[in-house]
């Protein structure tokens, strides 16, 4: 989908659509791809057919709090997740929230208060994020986070409680080690495989990092600071 160094906002099939720095891609048991499409602040869907379709957001308009239908809107979504029912959960990552798209199409503020930043956990729109980059989801609707600016990893229970798994808000830095006592530098992407252990692109230190359900935390590839080929 999409022709090669042609960015634009237009639905179609295959080549005959146009995205704008797509970021973060999810797919569903049916085959079905949804991507966060960041500069055109939306998130497409494309059928394994090759039929893009815009699921959300209004292409080349950003949220802000006083416009019109403000719900609807995104700002430069991130990355894309799918649960088991088919919801789509969106890391609106400039409103610092995460937003929730239901198999009907229905979009809604799902956790985080949209447009301020924070890092307080708690429940729904009583939670605060920082630039939410990556988000993941588990067979039981646990939503994973990368809160990229706060440097931590947190969890979204299907009820919408928010809670800090791992890293120290506002601490960055780079140490393997306990839930607490682990730093990062930029947590972007972010997997969870049938075990409950996360796997975590670490931006800005180089590294992959896997997180333990116990909330330990290691380094499994890559070298702090060391970029390389």
């Amino acid at each position: 989908a999409g022709e090669a160094e042609q960015h634009g906002t237009d639905d179609g099939h295959g080549s005959a659509a146009r995205f704008n720095q797509p970021m973060g891609i999810e797919v569903d048991s049916a085959g079905t791809l949804y991507v966060a499409d960041r500069l055109n602040h939306t998130v497409r869907k494309i059928t394994a057919a090759g039929q893009v379709t815009t699921l959300a957001g209004t292409p080349g308009v950003i949220w802000t709090a006083e416009a019109p239908q403000a719900e609807s809107l995104l700002y430069s979504p991130n990355d894309v997740a799918v649960d088991a029912a088919g919801n789509v959960f969106v890391a609106d990552t400039d409103t610092h929230s995460i937003r929730k798209i239901t198999p009907a199409g229905t979009i809604s503020y799902f956790a985080g208060q949209a447009g301020t930043s924070g890092t307080n956990d708690g429940v729904g729109l009583a939670a605060r994020f920082n630039r939410p980059a990556g988000l993941a989801v588990d067979g039981e609707g646990n939503l994973f986070v990368a809160d990229s600016d706060n440097f931590t990893l947190r969890k979204i229970t299907p009820g919408g409680s928010v809670s800090t798994i791992a890293g120290r808000p506002g601490m960055t830095g780079y140490q393997d080690g306990g839930k607490n006592e682990a730093r990062f530098n930029w947590p972007f992407g972010i997997a969870v495989d049938n075990a409950g252990s996360l796997y975590v692109t670490e931006y800005y230190a180089y590294t992959v990092r896997k997180v333990q359900p116990s909330g330990s935390v290691w380094t499994l590839a890559g070298e702090p600071g060391s970029p390389g080929v």
